[in-house]
């Protein structure tokens, strides 16, 4: 056992001396940024995390994403659900309808995350989902981390208003989640997520960030550097995820849920036509 655990740590050694080789090797390569593109790249550099609007970002495909969103919308969330218990939310896969795939193809986005990330990205996938109303927390609504790769960049789209009963994106600055705390923290993360109650003991709750924000809203995080979660809502909340991570990831496995059936897929044309 103790052979196997040098050995383990040796290769976790070698593995991230192989990384900032390769971050090294591709500074020099970067797509060059100016304007407001630079700004989002320093500001997730500096905080892993940026919010805008899809107006903002003034992508020619974003008219195709949003018709394509929003005739979809409403064949989701049909089911029955009790309010007093847990609800899953309705995730269907979309990568391979090309009005959502090839918003988050778009070449200035793509050169934006490639400068955060610092090597050649990988583009998984997206996902359109509904979130229904809770009363208690679970699973994604556990404060988390994501444990892809060593960046994640995740884009979340709010496909209607989202205020605090909609359970608005929320994260912990990451200045408050290193040193001791990240020790604190690490544990309880690794097996099972962390309430608010027990996170408000070791970072106070006013310094969590909620991100509310109109239909239209734009947060991209690193949803491995952040401690984020989705809060507990008294309506629904509708948003499209757009997953980045480099390539290769450092976790390829657990990559495949944003393209393969973990989640069931839209019959191609049919109800976006």
């Amino acid at each position: 056992m103790f052979n196997s655990s040098v050995k383990d740590k040796i290769s976790a050694l070698e593995s991230e001396l192989a990384y900032r080789a390769k971050l090294w090797q591709h500074k020099n390569k970067l797509p060059a940024l100016t304007g407001h593109d630079r700004i989002i790249a320093e500001t997730l550099k500096r905080e892993g995390v940026y919010i805008t609007t899809l107006a903002d970002l003034g992508f020619s495909s974003t008219p195709k994403l949003l018709n394509a969103a929003h005739n979809f919308l409403p064949s989701m969330g049909r089911s029955n659900y009790n309010p007093s218990v847990q609800n899953p939310p309705e995730i269907y896969t979309v990568t391979d309808l090309a009005d959502f795939y090839q918003w988050g193809n778009e070449q200035r986005l793509l050169n934006i995350l490639e400068n955060y990330i610092g090597l050649p990205i990988a583009y998984h996938g997206v996902q359109i989902r509904k979130d229904f109303i809770n009363q208690s927390q679970f699973s994604t609504m556990l404060w988390h981390r994501d444990s892809e790769d060593r960046r994640i960049i995740k884009i979340i789209i709010y496909l209607n208003d989202v205020g605090e009963k909609q359970g608005p994106f929320e994260y912990v600055p990451s200045s408050f989640t290193s040193g001791i705390n990240f020790y604190r923290l690490y544990y309880k993360i690794h097996n099972s997520g962390i309430s608010d109650e027990m996170l408000n003991k070791i970072v106070p709750k006013s310094a969590w960030k909620s991100c509310t924000g109109a239909a239209g809203t734009v947060i991209l995080a690193d949803t491995q550097r952040l401690l984020h979660h989705g809060t507990v809502r008294t309506q629904e909340r509708s948003t499209l995820f757009f997953v980045y991570t480099a390539n290769p990831p450092k976790r390829p496995g657990l990559c495949t849920q944003y393209w393969d059936n973990t989640f069931p897929k839209p019959e191609l044309h049919k109800e976006l036509n």
